[in-house]
């Protein structure tokens, strides 16, 4: 039963860091030891003999089931833990989670989407966070008392003797390594000193050079050290070991003295504060526990209390994880650390080891295309963004997207040979193929100086970039291809004969064009009926709420006039929009190109009056843009270019925006003036 006033944990894996953690919560006065669980009921009962906890299970659904269970710690394995914090906040428990929160920051997403959409508090267990130490060590470079920060060091390390190969942090296949497990202290360090001098809370780097000597026999890093660079070129250097003993420490050099914590991880040594030519001193710090992992335990009830999904700062937030999972990511790629999960193999199975499947809950809404005979998803997926990101990211961000009740997924044959190969990968290794539409793009224009005198966009070159598509893909057709330009020296027959060859041959279900006019467009259309032939049945042009100086990139189309609304409204050819959300124009990015594109008095108004309606929706200005293209009186779709799930989750929240004629009018009011 549960106590008053205090929260029922239940502990998740036996490993030896439980201990510390049962003594944590025996010491709070927030918190109540209530249950254990492993996979063998045995070792359960055996952990239990040191603590006599009333509730032992004999797996982890068991104790996930247990309605009285208030707060799971997850002390998995770090390849495990995003599969069972997801599955506790699923059945509705607040997660304490070991540190490195997940193997990758992808999976780190899928974590937090989880718990936000099930109401669910989490925090990544880094105990030291959530100790006062931790808060004076940010006020002390924040308030300036050692001037401007340069350089950070931060380490810390051990040597456990003969390798350990049966120690889960020796196994690349558990996701281990030195990194993963005392280098996540020295970046944390690192990030939170950094932040302080930049004034925030953390700071993310902008660049991690890291080098390393991995053990053969576990593919983990046994040491290893990186160089990040931050704003206002501030140095850090970090350094851990598994086999190599180092201080625990953090200093940290500024224009007008230094500070040095030693073993600050388990908030246990001096503070030292040297300021010029003056004797060191050392600050003492008022702390309430004993035990370290208390402080957290009592930051999960405080958070509980509070009602909030994430920790207080300097305790990890969400967005501190993600940028903290984003730097050792890159330390360890760095390093060359491969984990098993992103392997091919690994990428087989969801994060969660269930097949994908439109949630119940979802929000998506589908449009239907002449020749397709599934639902269009309004939003679709585009490519462009994600091709950047490590192929077990994509996934992550693939899954999510189909979750959340999407269907349609951009491509072009222009966009890299990989990059076709890994959505490829992903509809195989889910086997979603007949429950997704694949809008493939070719013939892109190879010069946009002499664009029609070398091969590309012609039928021939067409025909064999469709193949190469097909072939990367690993499918046989696409539901929809469209021409990524169009050639006015070839004759409009030519593109329909073509065309609906490809489609006798099963090779594609509908074909259109992608940066094409409208006079070129009705004549196609025009041959085909003559033909009765399958003509052009959507396009992809640029639209959004925005309206451009120019083109993008030579030789684009976009659907933003008068008379592109009047034709596509009595035509009823879909527009699968690009550029949906102005190129990231409303979420802050800013350079040469963004100004010479999208900057005029006009689109300054229109940011203006979506800012206005985001803050009576409640929404953000994304979403309002994004809603502009949704709610047209024409066939309309969004074609998105996240390059993670949060991105994705955040642009989808746009199908929640009702917009009414009048509203997108009145959004829309300067037109004729750009």
């Amino acid at each position: 039963m549960r106590k008053p006033d205090k929260l029922n944990w239940g502990i998740l894996s036996t490993g030896k860091i439980t201990h510390q953690l049962a003594e944590a919560i025996n010491e709070s006065d927030t918190a109540e030891l209530f249950a254990v669980a492993s996979r063998d009921i045995d070792t359960a009962n055996k952990w239990n003999g040191h603590y006599n906890v009333p509730h032992v299970h004999g797996s982890y659904e068991s104790m996930l089931a247990d309605p009285d269970v208030d707060v799971i710690y997850n002390a998995t394995p770090n390849h495990l833990h995003a599969k069972w914090t997801i599955l506790a906040a699923e059945a509705g428990k607040h997660v304490l989670c070991e540190k490195p929160l997940a193997s990758h920051v992808g999976e780190v997403m899928a974590m937090l989407d989880a718990c936000r959409r099930n109401k669910v508090c989490m925090i990544e267990a880094f105990m030291w966070r959530c100790h006062p130490m931790a808060k004076q060590l940010h006020e002390r470079v924040k308030d300036g008392t050692i001037g401007d920060v340069g350089l950070i060091e931060a380490s810390y390390a051990f040597n456990w003797g003969p390798w350990q190969a049966d120690n889960c942090r020796a196994k690349a296949e558990q996701s281990g390594g030195g990194i993963m497990d005392v280098g996540t202290y020295a970046v944390c360090g690192a990030r939170l000193v950094a932040g302080a001098a930049l004034g925030k809370d953390f700071a993310d780097p902008i660049d991690v050079d890291g080098a390393g000597h991995i053990n053969a026999q576990g593919r983990v890093d046994e040491w290893a050290a990186a160089t990040m660079r931050f704003d206002n070129d501030i140095v850090a250097n970090v350094s851990c070991a598994l086999s190599v003993n180092t201080n625990a420490m953090i200093r940290i050099w500024g224009s007008a003295g230094s500070i040095e914590v030693l073993n600050p991880w388990t908030a246990a040594g001096p503070f030292t504060v040297r300021l010029g030519d003056d004797a060191p001193r050392e600050e003492t710090i008022d702390a309430k526990h004993c035990t370290l992992y208390a402080y957290e335990v009592d930051m999960m009830a405080r958070c509980v209390a509070d009602g909030r999904l994430e920790a207080y700062s300097p305790a990890m937030t969400w967005a501190d994880s993600i940028g903290q999972q984003h730097a050792i990511d890159r330390w360890r790629r760095g390093v060359g650390v491969i984990f098993d999960v992103e392997s091919e193999q690994g990428m087989q199975q969801t994060i969660t080891g269930r097949p994908v499947a439109h949630r119940s809950d979802h929000r998506m809404t589908y449009g239907r295309i002449e020749g397709v005979d599934k639902n269009v998803s309004r939003v679709v997926l585009g490519s462009t963004a994600i091709r950047q990101t490590p192929p077990a990211e994509a996934f992550a961000t693939y899954d999510h997207f189909f979750e959340s009740g999407g269907s349609a997924f951009d491509t072009a044959w222009w966009y890299g040979t990989e990059m076709e190969r890994v959505l490829g990968q992903w509809v195989n290794a889910r086997g979603v193929r007949k429950q997704i539409v694949l809008a493939g793009k070719i013939a892109h224009v190879k010069s946009t100086d002499h664009p029609y005198d070398e091969p590309g966009c012609e039928p021939e070159s067409a025909t064999r970039e469709l193949h190469e598509s097909l072939e990367h893909l690993g499918t046989d057709y696409l539901d929809i291809v469209l021409l990524h330009r169009d050639n006015p020296r070839v004759p409009a027959g030519e593109w329909v004969d073509v065309f609906n060859e490809h489609l006798g041959a099963g090779l594609i279900h509908a074909w259109g064009g992608s940066n094409w006019t409208i006079d070129r467009i009705d004549e196609v259309n025009a041959y085909a009926r003559k033909h009765n032939k399958r003509g052009i049945a959507a396009i992809s042009n640029q639209f959004s709420l925005m309206k451009w100086n120019e083109p993008t990139w030579a030789l684009c189309e976009s659907c933003r006039d008068e008379n592109w609304r009047q034709w596509l409204t009595s035509s009823r050819i879909p527009n699968l929009a690009w550029s949906s959300q102005s190129a990231g124009l409303l979420a802050g990015r800013r350079d040469d190109q963004m100004t010479r594109v999208w900057d005029n008095p006009a689109n300054t108004g229109r940011i203006q009056r979506a800012d206005a309606l985001a803050k009576k929706r409640g929404c953000t200005v994304n979403n309002i843009a994004l809603a502009f293209v949704l709610r047209q009186p024409f066939e309309s779709y969004a074609v998105i270019g996240p390059e993670n799930i949060e991105q994705v989750r955040t642009s989808l929240d746009a199908l929640d925006v009702t917009l009414t004629p009048d509203e997108l009018q009145q959004l829309d009011v300067g037109d004729s003036a750009s």
